[in-house]
């Protein structure tokens, strides 16, 4: 099975809204102005309400409501909003899935934790666009769904990682390849710029060369800990190697996950695609 066949595949079988297309071709257009984003985004009424769910939810904590997109785009800016609208589009597109053969809302509840964890950790690092590094943790893992969809049975069989085995080695005995990597590959088909996609490529590598690439490390190792503490007690799966290299202690592990679990519930019901309604 190629990952690259698999992934342009997907790209038409999973595909974007049409505002979210439009979107992407406004902001590669350098004469675009923050009216013609606002129209973009206005035209589309379930993009309109992600957006200012997403501006008044725990991801911001504004002190005061944001009621209008050109308010939004004012205070998050054009490119943060472009970002939280691809993270719409892409789980829209995935809206369908109804799986027996995974947990669904674990596995939202997971993509949910390692976005906050990556926004949490590049804000810290003072990395630019850090909703850029939130978006790249909740795709980080759409390549399971690809697989649920098109061949279920590896992907049921992909499930029996352990302490012993991880998922990614896993993945890669079984098809050759990681959902990461899938993952990547199709964000890459989209379109999607490579600042999203390059951190979930390099996720599984031995030592990631970049702050992006470390940051989505540490924030994967973490959610999958936090999600499945049967399996990794007491941050079990966590190697010293992973945080030092980007200066952090144990203890701020701990208060990263204290602060982002707080802002999960909500969160997820802003991500999950089977929790999205209209105003």
């Amino acid at each position: 099975m190629n990952v690259q066949e698999l992934a342009l595949s997907a790209s038409e079988l999973f595909v974007l809204p049409e505002a979210v297309t439009r979107l992407k071709e406004c902001m590669d257009d350098h004469a675009a102005s923050i009216d013609d984003v606002a129209e973009i985004i206005a035209f589309d009424p379930g993009l309109t309400a992600q957006i200012l769910k997403v501006a008044n939810s725990a991801l911001y904590r504004f002190p005061k409501q944001i009621d209008t997109i050109s308010k939004a785009l004012q205070i998050i800016g054009t490119r943060s909003a472009y970002d939280l609208a691809l993270a719409y589009g892409v789980t829209q597109a995935f809206s369908k899935i109804e799986s027996q053969i995974i947990d669904v809302d674990k596995f939202w509840e997971q993509s949910v934790s390692c976005g906050l964890l990556a926004k949490y950790f590049a804000e810290y690092r003072r990395q630019r666009e850090p909703e850029r590094l939130f978006v790249a943790g909740l795709l980080h893992n759409i390549g399971e769904l690809v697989v649920v969809a098109t061949v279920p049975e590896q992907a049921r069989r992909c499930l029996a990682y352990n302490s012993r085995v991880t998922p990614a080695q896993l993945q890669s005995a079984l098809l050759g390849f990681t959902y990461a990597e899938l993952s990547a590959a199709l964000i890459q088909e989209w379109g999607i710029p490579a600042t999203i996609y390059q951190p979930i490529r390099t996720l599984h590598d031995a030592a990631p060369e970049t702050d992006d690439g470390r940051i989505m490390q540490l924030s994967y190792t973490l959610a999958l800990n936090n999600v499945h503490p049967d399996i990794y007690p007491d941050m079990s799966n966590i190697e010293a190697s992973i945080h030092e290299r980007l200066d952090l202690e144990v203890d701020e592990l701990d208060d990263a996950l204290d602060i982002t679990n707080l802002q999960c519930i909500s969160v997820i019901a802003l991500f999950n695609p089977g929790s999205f309604v209209l105003y």
